[in-house]
């Protein structure tokens, strides 16, 4: 194996992980103003996934399915929050994490009656690949990062330049001092989850561009998700987004040596040995959304 061939899977592994980025975000904006780990996240992509399919179908196009599937998984996201989440804010973070398992089931369970367990793929045109030295790129893969990277400057954006992120981030620093300044809190969650659920839409309409979409799809993409947030430091934004391309490096490397089937498992081990090492996480100084 030469050293082109790991340059193409190093490639690889960062497409990846700007999908996991996007997931790894949408927990931990949950989780630094929410406070909870919200385990529905990986059942909100699959969500997006479908909607971005509808997108495609219609004939939008790549840019159709992604305003699709962002649209579709930020409302689902909004409406269970008024729906569930709200009324458990005042109870233990326990609760609101059960109840997202409970939300990740009943997802999983209306997609899977609604379209069944067939594998579906996005209608979207046959390109060559492009050879960049010795990387082959398909136009997708370029397409899927600067999609991700677009997302990830608005949410960074929005976060650090205007009114309604200045008040996120001081509800994530102290709830009860936000409120006693005036800041409507309610408002604030509600912006959230429609920034966390378009960011989840987003990663899996690019995932289902690059894949195929099925119902159990949300659970691949959970895993990875949670481990990067914890990689990077729960509740840290840009770790999130570090931890992510981390994640699907290291598990697009490992693929010569433990094969497709169980590359997942190398970025636990990641997660597992700094865990023992850096159990606070990689940016623990900033372990709030800042």
């Amino acid at each position: 194996m030469d050293t082109a061939y790991y340059l193409n899977l190093a490639f690889n592994g960062l497409v990846e992980g700007s999908i996991y980025a996007l997931g790894a975000l949408a927990i931990t904006l949950v989780f630094g103003i929410a406070r909870f780990p919200n385990a529905s996240t990986g059942d909100l992509m699959t969500v997006g996934a479908f909607g971005g399919l509808a997108g495609t179908l219609a004939g939008g196009g790549l840019l159709g399915a992604a305003i699709a599937g962002v649209g579709v998984s930020a409302a689902v996201a909004l409406a269970f929050h008024f729906l569930l989440f709200r009324s458990l804010a005042r109870r233990s973070a326990v609760a609101s994490m059960i109840a997202s398992i409970g939300l990740a089931f009943f997802l999983r369970s209306a997609l899977s009656f609604i379209f069944g367990h067939d594998q579906r793929v996005y209608d979207l045109p046959l390109t060559r690949a492009v050879l960049f030295g010795p990387i082959r790129v398909q136009p997708t893969d370029l397409q899927v990062m600067g999609a991700a990277a677009a997302a990830l400057a608005v949410t960074f954006a929005v976060l650090h330049l205007t009114p309604i992120g200045r008040r996120m981030r001081a509800v994530a620093d102290n709830p009860d001092l936000a409120r006693a300044s005036g800041i409507n809190a309610g408002r604030v969650m509600a912006v959230m989850w429609l920034m966390a659920g378009g960011l989840a839409g987003l990663g899996g309409v690019l995932l289902g561009a690059k894949t195929v979409v099925t119902p159990e799809m949300g659970w691949d993409l959970l895993l990875p998700a949670f481990a990067a947030t914890i990689l990077g430091t729960i509740g840290n934004p840009i770790g999130a987004v570090l931890g992510g391309l981390l994640i699907g490096l290291v598990q697009e490397l490992s693929t010569p040596f433990v094969g497709f089937t169980y590359k997942i498992g190398m970025g636990f081990a990641v997660l597992l040995l700094m865990l023992m090492i850096r159990p606070q996480g990689l940016f623990a100084r900033n372990a709030l959304v800042r």
